[in-house]
C-alpha cells in the first residue's frame, strides 16, 4: 500500500550553478575508464584483458575474486590502453581508447510479451555477464549485491535532493518503455515489493507515474529526503540478517535495454553543474567518460575543483579524471585554498551556513543561491556535542554516539546504534555541518567494514 512520508529534519544546500534544461554541444572524450574503486567491498579486482586487447561494449573487463560471477564490463568498444594500479597493485582504472562507432556484445533479447516467461536464473545470469548487475547495491553495507541472495524488497529513489542534482524528468526523457521492462525484470528477483519513491512537491515525470508493478510512495521534506537510505528507514527498515537492494532509475533503464535490445548500453545523459562553469546543462556521453572535454575552455576561472558527483558525496577527479560509475553529475566549483581575513568569524551575507551563530546574516536571504568553494573554514578537532547532527538526519539514529563507537571499535554499540541502515550518503549532511571538520563518511565506512568482516 502506497505511503506518504513528510520529513521535517534536514537541510537544503542552495548553491549556484544548477544545470539549465538544455543539451550542451560537447565532443565525446577519447578515453573511458572502469574504476573498481567505485564499488565498495570490491577489494580484490581481477582484470581480464591486457593492454592492447580490443573490447566491445559489454565485454567483461574485471571482476571481484570474492564474487566471480559478476562482471564489470566495458562501457564502450575500443582498445585497452592502460591499467592503472595503486599500492599493492590495487586496480584503480582500466582505460579504453574508444572507437568512433560503438560495437556491442550480443546478449539474448526478448519482446515485451516474452519478458514474463524468463526464469529468475536466466535473468541473474544475463545481468551478471553483461555488466548490468553492478548497478544493484545491497543494504546493509552499500556493496554490490550478491546474486545468490534474495532481497526482502527493492527500492528506487525517483528524485535526487542533493545540491545541484540533475532533473530526472529531463535526463531520462523517452526511456519509459525501457523503465517498465526493467521493473518487470526486477520484480522476478524478489518476493517482496518494488518501491518507487517520488517527490511529493515536484511535478513527477510520466516515466514514474505511469509505471506498473511498483508501490509508489511520496516523500516531502528537505535533503536528504531523496536518499534511498532515508526512504528505506521510513518504509521498511533493515534489521540484522535482512537484505534489501537499491538501484537508480538509470540502472532500471539499463536492465530494460539489456533484455529488450540484447546489449549493454552504457550511454547516459549527465548534468554539468557548478558556479565555475560558464554554461551549465546536460550532455550525452557514456559511463566512465574522461571529463576534460566537458571542462576545457568552458570555466570562468582557472583554479577549480572538478567533482564527479555532487559536492556532498562526489569524488574530486581533476580535469583529467573519469566520471564515476554511479554518477550522473559533474560539479565544478572554485578551489578553496586561499586564506581569508578573520575566516568564519567575520559577519557576512555571502557564506552558506547551517549554524546561525556562524552564518546568521545568511539566513536573511532565505532563497539566495550561494557561490561556495572547498574551504573547510577550520581544521579537524575533537567532536563537539552540539546536537546538530540529529537536526539534519531524519532517521532514528544517534550519529554522534555511533561515530564515537566506531572510533572505539565497540562492535556491540555500533550494531545497537543503527549502522545497518546507513551508508556514506546518509551522513554526508552531518559532515557538511560538522564544526569539528571530521571526515564522517570515512569514519562510517570504517565501521561498516568492521561489522561486515567480523
Amino acid at each position: 500500500m502506497s505511503q506518504t512520508i513528510k520529513l521535517k529534519k534536514g537541510f537544503d544546500i542552495k548553491i549556484a550553478g544548477a544545470a539549465g534544461k538544455r543539451m550542451l554541444d560537447f565532443d565525446q572524450p577519447e578515453t573511458f575508464a572502469i574504476k573498481p574503486t567505485d564499488f565498495h567491498g570490491l577489494a580484490r579486482a581481477k582484470v581480464i584483458p591486457k593492454v592492447g586487447d580490443n573490447v566491445k561494449a559489454g565485454t567483461p573487463v574485471a571482476y571481484d575474486k570474492a564474487l566471480e560471477s559478476v562482471m564489470l564490463c566495458a562501457p564502450v568498444s575500443g582498445e585497452i590502453v592502460d591499467i592503472v594500479r595503486g599500492e599493492k597493485r590495487k586496480v584503480l582504472e582500466v582505460r579504453i581508447l574508444a572507437d568512433k562507432e560503438i560495437e556491442y556484445e550480443s546478449f539474448p533479447s526478448y519482446s515485451v510479451s516474452d519478458l514474463s516467461g524468463i526464469s529468475s536464473e536466466d535473468i541473474v545470469g544475463q545481468m551478471c555477464k553483461s555488466g548490468v548487475w553492478a548497478s544493484i547495491i545491497q543494504r546493509p553495507y552499500g556493496v554490490m549485491a550478491d546474486p545468490a541472495t534474495q532481497p526482502k524488497a527493492i527500492f528506487i529513489s525517483a528524485f535526487d535532493s542533493n545540491p545541484l542534482a540533475p532533473d530526472y524528468d529531463f535526463m531520462l526523457d523517452g526511456d519509459q518503455s525501457y523503465f517498465q521492462a526493467g521493473i518487470q525484470i526486477l520484480k522476478k528477483l524478489t518476493s517482496g515489493v518494488v518501491h518507487l519513491n517520488i517527490d511529493m512537491d515536484a511535478e513527477v515525470s510520466k516515466l514514474f507515474t505511469s509505471v506498473e508493478g511498483v508501490q509508489i510512495n511520496k516523500f516531502k521534506g528537505p535533503h536528504p529526503a531523496g536518499n534511498v537510505g532515508v526512504q528505506i528507514h521510513h518504509l521498511d527498515p533493515i534489521n540484522k540478517g535482512e537484505v534489501a537492494w537499491t538501484i537508480s532509475p538509470y540502472g532500471v533503464i539499463q536492465v530494460g535495454k539489456l533484455f529488450l535490445e540484447g546489449k549493454y548500453d552504457a550511454s547516459k545523459t549527465i548534468a554539468v553543474t557548478g558556479s565555475s562553469m560558464e554554461e551549465t546543462g546536460y550532455v550525452k556521453t557514456y559511463v566512465g567518460a574522461q571529463v576534460g572535454k566537458f571542462i576545457e575552455g568552458r570555466t570562468n576561472e582557472e583554479h577549480v575543483r572538478v567533482i564527479s558527483g555532487n559536492v556532498l558525496t562526489g569524488e574530486s577527479v581533476g580535469k583529467e579524471g573519469y566520471l564515476g560509475f554511479f554518477d550522473s553529475q559533474l560539479t565544478i566549483i572554485p578551489e578553496g585554498d586561499e586564506e581569508e581575513f578573520l575566516g568564519w568569524i567575520l559577519p557576512t551575507t555571502s557564506k552558506l551556513s547551517f549554524h546561525r551563530s556562524f552564518g546568521l546574516l545568511s539566513f536573511l536571504n532565505g532563497s539566495k543561491e550561494f557561490k561556495v568553494d572547498t574551504n573547510t573554514h577550520g581544521e579537524q578537532r575533537g567532536f563537539v556535542m552540539s546536537g546538530a547532527f540529529e537536526q539534519v538526519m531524519p532517521m532514528d539514529v544517534l550519529p554522534t554516539y555511533l561515530f564515537k563507537a566506531i572510533l572505539a571499535n565497540d562492535y556491540d554499540e555500533i550494531e545497537a546504534l543503527g549502522i545497518y541502515e546507513l551508508i556514506e550518503e546518509d551522513v554526508a549532511l552531518c559532515e557538511f555541518i560538522d564544526v569539528s571538520k571530521n571526515d564522517l563518511q570515512a569514519i562510517l565506512r570504517e565501521g561498516i567494514e568492521l561489522i561486515r568482516n567480523s
